[in-house]
């Protein structure tokens, strides 16, 4: 059957093989030559369908661009390298490549882009969950790769972001656990005794993250308005290769095959047993000789409302400058050993505080107090805020002493108490019935009711109902 052309340059004939062929002019390609796009049906009625499909998407300039599109996990290499990197802070581009590493690529990598279905990531998904991956972190993931996919979109590399089709599981949020005001105090007590008390009273009084807190520096601390500017936090980074092969930088390193199931090299690991290397492992820059962006390093907090300044009770003013004193003497004892960072809270040398240690202090003053165990958070912000609520304090102002975006992140971080509860139940109580009155005792004792009073006692009644 001869070609027929349609009023859009369409092209739609029936071929030697059988089938039903669709060809649409979308435009012109970089070297001048026609963009000419492809759709074969076993039907005539459907290979017009499809052609009308593709004329739609071009009138409204939503078509994806020519060429043969990449593999989720070549654009996840290239939106990470490329797009990812000039927005993320470090910390969270490193989880970005991790859950990239760990499970988008082995999940649904090798599919084409422009191939992917909502059931390639449905399956995914009920994989990680299988294998006891939390919900919480499959929401990460899914979150990550539709990120990914809105820019292969946004770029016409996709017809549609099939991450929007797919419901992530439903996160079980974890229940904060903060300390009741007796248990701050035993805490702060067991603190005391400890050269890095001053860094507990604020952690626990002023409800600072750990990376804040560590990251305090002197130059934004101001004692004479009593404010602390958090405008920097310490935080660990991951290495990154400074040479020319990251490849065989790595491999006195690289692990090929997986531990045996009684592996007692990693038995202590949290985690378990590391991963095998990938076949192309770029890992290991941490025994790189120019490795660069890794380490403890001083970063800027990621919004901009982390970096309000927030008061300082004036109790805690006295510490805070014999905690002074106390750095210099050891900057004096120390000498040319001393290594100044300007850090608030250091080791004897002046390095700043290990975030590792830092947990680690955390759990044994828990210990030490008697306190069953906590996560640092339920023992700093979840907390300060709680302990705020119980004082009186309104919500908006504990969202600005947290300093958080959003009211409603800032209720997630005040857990009620049940003694609070009972008494705002009492007190309602107090305002919806009158208090009874005294009745007085009859001079003698009389067996016969009077009317009088049989009318002040159903007086009485009618005022309480």
């Amino acid at each position: 059957m001869s070609p027929r052309k349609s009023n859009l340059e369409s092209t739609i004939y029936f071929g030697d093989d059988g089938w039903w062929h669709g060809r649409v002019t979308m435009g012109v390609l970089p070297d001048g030559s026609p963009d000419r796009r492809h759709r074969m049906a076993r039907t005539e009625p459907a290979v017009r369908r499809k052609v009308r499909e593709l004329e739609k998407l071009r009138d409204e300039g939503r078509a994806t661009k020519a060429g043969r599109k990449p593999t989720v996990g070549q654009w996840m290499e290239t939106y990470l390298t490329d797009i990812a990197s000039l927005k993320l802070k470090p910390r969270s581009l490193d989880d970005y490549w991790s859950k990239t590493r760990n499970d988008i690529v082995p999940g649904v990598g090798k599919h084409r882009i422009d191939k992917l279905a909502p059931e390639h990531l449905e399956q995914m998904y009920r994989a990680m969950l299988d294998a006891g991956r939390a919900p919480s972190h499959v929401v990460k993931v899914h979150r990550i790769l539709s990120r990914a996919l809105k820019i292969a979109h946004r770029r016409r590399m996709i017809g549609e972001n099939v991450a929007t089709l797919v419901d992530p599981p439903s996160i079980d949020e974890t229940e904060a656990n903060p300390f009741t005001q007796e248990e701050a105090k035993a805490f702060l007590k067991a603190a005391a005794k400890r050269p890095t008390f001053m860094r507990w009273i604020v952690g626990v009084g002023m409800g600072f993250r750990q990376g804040e807190t560590l990251g305090l520096r002197w130059p934004y601390v101001d004692l004479q308005a009593e404010l602390f500017h958090p405008r920097w936090q310490l935080q660990r980074l991951t290495w990154r290769h400074g040479c020319g092969d990251a490849h065989a930088c790595g491999a006195r390193l690289h692990r090929f095959e997986p531990c045996p199931p009684d592996c007692a090299t990693h038995k202590g690991y949290k985690r378990g047993c590391p991963k095998p290397c990938s076949a192309t492992c770029v890992k290991h820059a941490s025994i790189c000789p120019g490795r660069k962006g890794g380490g403890l390093a001083f970063t800027r907090p990621k919004t901009k409302k982390s970096t309000n300044p927030v008061p300082i009770p004036p109790a805690f003013i006295p510490y805070l400058i014999a905690h002074k004193a106390q750095q210099d003497e050891l900057r004096e004892a120390a000498g040319e050993l001393w290594q100044e960072h300007q850090a608030v809270f250091t080791r004897p040398d002046g390095r700043p505080i290990d975030p590792r240690d830092d947990w680690g202090e955390f759990k044994e003053l828990l210990a030490e107090a008697g306190i069953g165990d906590r996560r640092l958070y339920d023992g700093s912000r979840h907390t300060a805020g709680t302990i705020l609520n119980e004082l009186g304090v309104d919500m908006p102002t504990i969202m600005e002493i947290l300093r958080h975006t959003q009211i409603s992140q800032t209720r997630r971080y005040v857990k009620g108490r049940s003694h609070l509860s009972k008494d705002a139940m009492r007190r309602m109580g107090d305002a919806f019935l009158p208090s009874p009155e005294p009745v007085s005792e009859p001079a003698t004792e009389t067996k016969t009711e009077t009317r009088d009073h049989r009318a002040a006692r159903a007086r009485r009644r009618r005022r309480i109902l």
